[in-house]
């Protein structure tokens, strides 16, 4: 064997350092199932499984997925789903958010009637009677 022959043998020995999960398209999943369903013969599951490097258990959780309808719409997005607000919550959250507002002017209010008694009581000019 001569040093390329032994080089090249050698790269296709090399393995690959990370190995990444294979992603399967809806649409080939829909194909290997009506190919799978298609199947007649004993023993043709499996060599369609052979031939395509697919285990029995892709079958089951594929089967199970067009089942449900999943297979039929778009890919289901992965990841938490996010919460649906509650009505009530957001009725909550505004009235409290207002309750806030209303409380910032009562007290520019009453911060304005301090500032007049105390201006009346400078200028010594009487307020007119108060109304406690």
């Amino acid at each position: 064997m001569s040093a390329t022959e032994k080089a090249l043998a050698a790269e296709e020995a090399e393995v690959v350092a990370k190995a990444t999960r294979r992603r399967f398209t809806v649409e080939y999943k829909g194909k290997i199932l009506r190919e799978a369903d298609g199947c007649k013969t004993p023993g043709a599951v499996g060599a369609l499984l052979r031939r395509e490097g697919l285990y029995s258990s892709h079958l089951t959780t594929w089967r199970a997925a067009r089942d449900r309808g999943e297979l039929a719409g778009a890919p289901k997005k992965r990841g938490p789903i996010p919460p649906v607000p509650d009505p009530r919550d957001t009725k909550i959250a505004e009235l409290a958010r207002e309750a806030a507002r209303w409380r910032r002017r009562a007290e520019r209010a009453e911060v304005l009637v301090e500032v007049q008694k105390k201006l009346s009581v400078l200028l010594e000019a009487p307020l007119e009677a108060e109304h406690s």
